[in-house]
This record gives C-alpha cells, sequence and structure tokens, in this order.
C-alpha cells in the first residue's frame, strides 16, 4: 500500500519508536534490540536476520550438545532416572476477565477490549469469517495499521479520537500501562493470564515467600502479579526500556515496597552466575523470543540455545519448587518439541509435564458469549504432582 494511501482524515499517530515497547510476534526488539529494521519475532521482514552459527559438535551426536560459539559452551547430557509423568495436549483458555477480553475475530484481524478500549489488529490465526457485523469494528477506538513485515513500523489509527500514548489497565487486580507500540503491541499478552492466575495461585497457598524468577520479563506484569500475592520476584530483561516500562507500571500499581529486583541484563548470562551463585527459585517464567540481542550485542537463537536455557533452569530451581513455565511464539515447531525437551530436562524430577497451547476465547460484545478460540502460543510446563 502507498503511503499516500494509509493517510486519511482520521487522526492517525506513529506509535511509541522505541523498540522497547516490542513484543511478541516482534518481542525480540523489546527483549534484546535486533539491528534496526528487523521484523516482529518469529517473522522475515526487514534486513535478513543472523544466520545460526556453526555448533561445536557433529549434529547427530546422540545425548550431547553444546551452544553455538557465541554462547557459553555448555554440554548437556541425557540425565539419569525416569522422565516425568506427562499430560498432552492441555489446552490453557483466557476467556472474558474485567480488564480484557477477546470481543470477535475473522479475516486476518482481532478486535479485543482492553479496559476502556475497543482495539482491532491484524491476527493471521483468524482464518474464519467474522461473527459480527461491520459496524461493531468500525467502532473501534484504534485500529493498528501498516504491515510490518514490508512497511517498516506501523501506525495507529484512531477513528473516534486521538489517544495518547499510554492508558491505564488492570487485570488481577494489578494495575499496569497499556501503550500503543509501533508493532502493533500493547504491553501485555492476556492469554498468559492461564499461567498468571496458576502463579498467582501457587504463592498464595505456599505458606511462605517463594522466589519466582521471570526470564525475559518485559513490561513486569507478572512481576507484579507474583509480588502483589507475597512472593520475592527476580525480573530479568535485556531491554532497558522495558524495565523502563517496567517501573513505570510499579509505580502506577503503587507497588514500590514490593519486594522485586529488576534487573537488565542478559537471561543466559543471568541464570548461568545464579547457577555459579548457588541461587535457588521456586517458580521459574521464561518466555524468549525466536531471535534476539543481549544489551552487549549477545545473540539468542531459540532453537540453538533452548536446551542449554531449559538445563540451566532446572538446576537453580528449588527442592521445593512450583514450576518451570516455557511459552513459545511465533517458531515452526509442534507443541510436542517442547514437551519432550522439557521431560528430557526434568528427567529423573519426578512431578508432570504439561504441554499444549494457549488460546482465548471470543466474548462478544459483553465479554459473556462464548465464541470461537483464537491459538495464540505453544507452552510447557513442569509441576511437581
Amino acid at each position: 500500500m502507498k503511503e499516500k494511501d494509509r493517510r486519511s482524515k482520521n487522526a492517525s499517530v506513529t506509535a511509541a519508536k522505541g523498540r522497547g515497547a516490542e513484543a511478541r510476534g516482534g518481542r525480540q526488539e523489546l527483549r534484546h534490540q535486533p539491528p534496526k529494521g528487523s521484523g516482529p519475532k518469529g517473522r522475515t521482514g526487514g534486513p535478513p536476520q543472523p544466520k545460526p552459527l556453526p555448533q561445536k559438535t557433529k549434529p547427530h551426536e546422540p545425548g550431547r550438545a553444546v551452544a553455538p560459539e557465541n554462547a557459553p559452551a555448555r554440554r548437556i547430557e541425557i540425565r539419569p532416572g525416569e522422565k516425568p509423568a506427562e499430560t498432552v495436549p492441555l489446552i490453557l483458555v483466557t476467556a472474558a476477565t474485567a480488564g480484557y477480553h477477546l470481543i470477535d475475530s475473522g479475516n486476518g484481524e482481532k478486535l479485543e477490549q482492553y479496559g476502556p478500549y475497543r482495539i482491532v489488529r491484524p491476527e493471521a490465526q483468524a482464518l474464519w469469517p467474522k461473527a459480527l457485523p461491520p459496524a461493531i469494528w468500525e467502532k473501534a477506538d484504534a485500529v493498528f495499521t501498516g504491515d510490518t513485515d514490508e512497511d517498516g513500523m506501523g501506525r495507529w489509527r484512531f477513528p473516534r479520537e486521538v489517544l495518547g500514548e499510554t492508558w491505564p489497565m488492570q487485570l488481577l487486580d494489578t494495575d499496569f500501562l497499556g501503550r500503543f507500540t509501533s508493532f502493533r503491541h500493547v504491553g501485555v499478552f492476556p492469554e498468559q493470564l492461564a499461567h498468571w492466575s496458576w502463579m498467582k495461585d501457587q504463592v498464595e497457598a505456599a505458606g511462605r515467600p517463594l522466589k519466582v524468577l521471570n526470564l525475559f520479563g518485559y513490561t513486569g506484569v507478572a512481576s507484579l502479579i507474583a509480588a502483589r500475592a507475597g512472593a520475592e520476584v527476580t525480573h530479568v530483561d535485556a531491554s532497558r526500556k522495558a524495565i523502563g516500562w517496567a517501573r513505570e507500571n510499579q509505580a502506577l500499581a503503587r507497588a514500590e515496597k514490593l519486594p522485586i529486583r529488576w534487573i537488565c541484563d542478559d537471561a543466559m548470562k543471568f541464570i548461568q552466575r545464579e547457577e555459579r551463585r548457588g541461587s535457588r527459585y521456586d517458580i521459574i517464567l521464561t518466555d524468549p523470543p525466536k531471535f534476539g540481542r543481549g544489551p552487549n550485542g549477545e545473540i539468542w537463537q531459540l532453537f540453538d540455545h533452548l536446551a542449554a536455557m531449559l538445563d540451566i533452569c532446572r538446576e537453580i530451581l528449588s527442592p521445593e519448587a512450583r514450576g518451570l513455565v516455557l511459552t513459545a511464539y511465533s517458531i515452526r515447531a509442534s507443541f510436542y518439541s517442547i514437551h519432550e525437551l522439557m521431560r528430557e530436562t526434568m528427567r529423573g524430577r519426578g512431578g508432570r509435564v504439561e504441554s499444549g497451547e494457549l488460546i482465548i476465547r471470543e466474548g462478544g460484545l459483553d465479554g459473556s458469549t462464548p465464541g470461537r478460540a483464537l491459538s495464540t502460543s505453544l507452552f510447557s510446563r513442569w509441576v511437581p504432582k
């Protein structure tokens, strides 16, 4: 679409230019700041992403793997003991809730309610026709336009009135800021409510302050929910802008006194140090991008580094750990791939590995009319029993 065709009489705005606002579908820009012009996570727009680095071992050496040369080497052995029990597939559903619901979807778009605003965004998984009439969609407060793969940063169009960059949101009794970013995301991924609700229940039922590690923590919503429930939280993200946004959310939530450590660091380097220190965590949330860069140019490639990352995460789980959660977006893999990886990682630890998909269920205009399920991501979760 030509630039002049994108402009209209309706007010429009180029969304926040900082890549710290980027996230899933493009979250590597937020998490690890890839080169300028890189397309969203798991997509192919912009300049070509770095090719995977050569492995130091033979590609089919059974039971062993070594991280690429740009990452500290870690030999991964097949652990002794039985693999955990399994539950597959497990479909975790985010239904309409106070603060958010999916109104309708179809024809490659989705219509969502985020707090006071009705928002239209692209959604490739919405293959079906829209259920609600055009008049409903046309009443949206904000519409993301432009293809981030081909046209660079997209734009937000505000058909009703020009809106500010941020607005207050609340989920699970936790306040935070929504934000119109240049890669169509708004600072929260509501399908994660399934994991956050589980985590909140674990923390509240523990009878002691659990230690939670939130890797690739983005804007800090999960960290705030965990801390409000009574956990001691370590939040790690490679983007200074993401950490800044998380601190804004902490201030908005009046949670400055809650025990949260905000750490701007490369996730792999951080957990390697924690392993050497003997640090232990009761719950680990990890939500890595497909590709990313750390604050000092470190390279993250999910298919190269994921096994090593999970192996370290197992080592820093406490003996009384409540869970290890992995979410994966925009990758060409089945949930069975990360399911089997998680079972191998947790071999000999007992418990159960639950894997499947996170979905969001349409709720109609009022949020109480269940409709179709929109798949958002893969996940695998180890729990002790």
